[in-house]
C-alpha cells in the first residue's frame, strides 16, 4: 500500500508535469507560478492573509506605547537587519510566486508597521511588498505614520488602529475617523 507522502510526491509530479506539458491553461508563465506559489496576489495591495496574517510585538501595549512607538527613533532599535529579512523576501517572492524576482523591486514590509506594534522578526508579519505598478499605487507608508501620530495623539487606541491596519490599511484612516 502507498504511503501518503508516496502519494503526495506522485500527485505533485503528475501536477508538474501537467503544467510542463500545457495541461494547466492561464498566462504565459503560469505554470511556473502554478507550481511554486503557496500565497495568493488577490488581494494586492494587501498580502495574503492565510500566508502574512500579521504579527503583534507583546512588548507594544496601550499602556506602553509612551515608552516604545511614539518615542522618535524607536523603531530603529528593533528593526531587523537585512541579512535576515533579504533570506525571507527570497523566500516571499517564491511563495506569492512574483514573475519579477528582483530584490530590489520589493520591500519586505512589516504587515503590521513597527510603528503600530507589529512583530520584527515574526515571518508571520513579514511580506515582500511589490514597489512598481498598479498593485502599490496607494502609500502604505503615509498610512502608517498617520494612524501612529493618531495613536499617540490618542484619537485613536492601539487595538482599534492594529485592527484596521491588519483588516485593510488602504481604508485604515477613515476606518478611525482621522483621515
Amino acid at each position: 500500500m502507498p504511503t501518503i507522502r508516496a502519494f503526495y510526491c506522485s500527485f505533485t509530479t503528475i501536477a508538474v508535469v501537467a503544467a510542463l506539458s500545457g495541461g494547466v491553461t492561464g498566462v504565459a508563465g503560469a505554470a511556473t507560478a502554478t507550481t511554486e506559489a503557496t500565497c495568493s496576489q488577490a488581494d494586492l495591495p494587501l498580502p495574503d492573509p492565510t500566508c502574512t496574517p500579521g504579527a503583534l510585538n507583546p512588548d507594544v501595549t496601550q499602556s506602553t506605547i509612551g515608552s516604545t512607538i511614539c518615542v522618535s527613533g524607536w523603531t530603529a532599535t528593533i528593526r531587523p537587519s537585512t541579512s535576515y529579512t533579504n533570506k525571507l523576501k527570497v523566500q516571499g517572492i517564491t511563495d506569492y510566486g512574483y514573475s519579477d524576482t528582483s530584490l530590489s523591486d520589493y520591500e519586505e514590509d512589516h504587515f503590521l508597521p513597527l510603528e503600530l506594534g507589529g512583530a520584527p522578526k515574526d515571518p508571520k508579519n513579514l511580506w515582500p511588498e511589490p514597489h512598481s505598478g498598479s498593485e502599490n499605487s496607494y502609500s502604505k507608508d503615509s498610512v502608517e505614520n498617520a494612524v501612529k501620530k493618531a495613536v499617540c495623539a490618542k484619537k485613536a487606541t492601539l487595538t482599534a488602529a492594529q485592527h484596521a491596519m491588519l483588516t485593510d490599511w488602504t481604508t485604515a484612516e477613515s476606518v478611525l475617523g482621522i483621515g
